[in-house]
């Protein structure tokens, strides 16, 4: 059976904005969109597991079509957006649901298999109830 949760690596500042309820999507160039649940792992310098998403959906669409979609929450700036997705036909919005910090970050060892951070996302193939044991979220 296919995962329908990912672990997502975002730089710091990003986690910042999504954690305090600033920015509500995260943006790709390519994204499955048929996940529910995201880990965010926080890039250099925090290098660790800071939180745990409920997926809302994942919206798929031209860069100007998405933007004009999310830019309320989207805790970019639109010139950053249209950069970012410079040369793209397809632009990709993951809509955060449930955003849960965990307590205390978490080394990315602590998941199956995983032995470092992926450039974009990875499948993570352990069970919901596994992860929710040991990232420590209800």
């Amino acid at each position: 059976m296919k995962s329908k949760t990912i672990l997502l690596s975002i730089h710091p500042c990003y986690v910042e904005k999504i954690l305090s309820g600033e920015k509500l999507f995260e943006y790709r160039k390519n994204i499955p969109t048929d996940i529910s649940h995201v880990i965010i792992y926080a890039t250099v310098p925090v290098k660790n597991i800071v939180a745990f998403v409920e997926v809302d959906s994942v919206l798929k669409g031209t860069p100007k079509e998405i933007w004009e979609k999310t830019k309320n929450k989207s805790g970019i700036t639109e010139d950053f957006f249209m950069s970012y997705f410079s040369q793209k036909n397809d632009a990709y919005a993951i809509r955060f649901k449930d955003v849960r910090k965990l307590a205390e970050p978490k080394s990315i060892n602590i998941l199956e298999n995983i032995e470092c951070a992926p450039q974009s996302y990875r499948y993570i193939q352990e069970p919901l109830c596994d992860l929710n044991d040991k990232l420590g979220v209800m």
